[in-house]
């Protein structure tokens, strides 16, 4: 589903982002970026979307070979990948409806589809009783399962999360990482980049570890938590 094969990322001022970086994440994975800040996460994950390109190595997405992109080709590639982000980007002057409708609609989808989709993605992130609402309206966990929507709401393979717990507080990150596990048990790649070890400790996940741009660990914890009404360790 996601290859990079000896992908570095050098900036104009000579600063090294990512060194050599080879990752095989399979379809359907939950894998965990981690590392202290400025080690290469996030710069990972723009990478993946192809907000960047690298200055050397081969990146693979769902089977379109990213660098090689031409940049009038890169919404066909975006969408295959959802993105959330930690400030949540969500437009302020439109519910959360509009917002995640908007989504659909900038990819010229037809009005029935908007109608169909938008009310299906709502009701998995449970804001269905809130779609008419807008974000100021919501507690940052809301807005949060909002953007979540959004990211969903056409169908992506993939879904990458920059930080996505970041602005939340200890029980909003908890639902959030209950629902992004949710989605990946229904078959959706994810890759959270994260500085929050006790998510990760928690959710006992594939860890993989970046220090100064380059891949230092690589663990497959073997199981997870998954949190329903109570928590539960569940046989991975």
């Amino acid at each position: 589903m996601i290859s990079l094969r000896g992908v570095s990322l050098v900036y104009p001022n000579g600063v090294r982002a990512l060194d050599g970086i080879d990752l095989e994440i399979g379809k359907g994975d939950f894998v965990f970026l981690v590392g202290h800040s400025g080690t290469g996460k996030s710069t990972l994950l723009r990478l993946l979307y192809r907000e960047m390109a690298p200055t050397t190595g081969e990146i693979t997405v769902d089977g379109i070979r990213v660098e090689c992109l031409r940049r009038s080709r890169v919404p066909i590639l975006r969408r295959h990948i959802g993105v959330v982000f930690q400030d949540f980007k969500l437009l302020t002057d439109k519910t959360v409806w509009e917002n995640v409708a908007f989504a659909l609609q900038v990819t010229g989808a037809h009005t029935r589809d908007v109608i169909r989709q938008v009310p299906r993605v709502l009701d998995l992130v449970g804001l269905s009783h809130k779609s008419r609402m807008y974000p100021g309206e919501l507690s940052g966990g809301e807005q949060q399962r909002a953007a979540i929507a959004r990211a969903l709401v056409n169908n992506p393979k993939i879904l990458l999360c920059d930080e996505p717990t970041g602005n939340l507080d200890p029980s909003n990150t908890t639902e959030i990482m209950e629902l992004l596990l949710r989605i990946n048990l229904k078959g959706t790649t994810i890759v959270v980049a994260t500085h929050n070890q006790a998510v990760v400790d928690r959710m006992r996940r594939r860890v993989v570890r970046l220090d100064n741009g380059r891949i230092v660990t690589d663990e497959e914890r073997g199981y997870y938590f998954l949190g329903l009404g109570q928590s539960q360790i569940l046989s991975g």
